[in-house]
């Protein structure tokens, strides 16, 4: 059985959320949540968020036990992005592209064995 949470356009780039992301794929849920309160990473209360999310579905929707749990996927996909414009030199522009992510955890039973 598999419990899943999805965070949607999250304001921060994609790119430095997996960095924190890759930290916890394969983790128990206790030692995944003691490395996102430990990293100094602006994107770890969010992945944080989305972790207790999925922990807490888990045992509401399945009755899953939350000291059993482990993270079975976490993978962030870019969402969309917010374009805006910088003024330069001689009259012109440049744009500036503010991306967003998409944050999504699954947790699921440890195996027995």
């Amino acid at each position: 059985m598999q419990a899943k949470a999805v965070a949607k356009s999250v304001r921060i780039a994609p790119r430095k959320v997996r960095l924190v992301a890759d930290l916890i794929r394969g983790k128990e849920v206790g030692e995944a949540i003691a490395i996102l309160r430990h990293t100094q990473r602006g994107a770890s209360p969010d992945v944080e968020k989305v972790l207790n999310s999925a922990v807490a579905n888990a045992e509401h929707n399945y009755e899953m036990e939350a000291d059993n749990l482990v993270i079975s996927e976490a993978f962030v996909d870019e969402g969309v992005t917010l374009k805006r414009f910088r003024p330069r030199a001689q009259g012109r522009a440049s744009q500036i592209n503010k991306r967003t992510s998409h944050i999504t955890i699954v947790v699921s039973e440890k195996k027995e064995g």
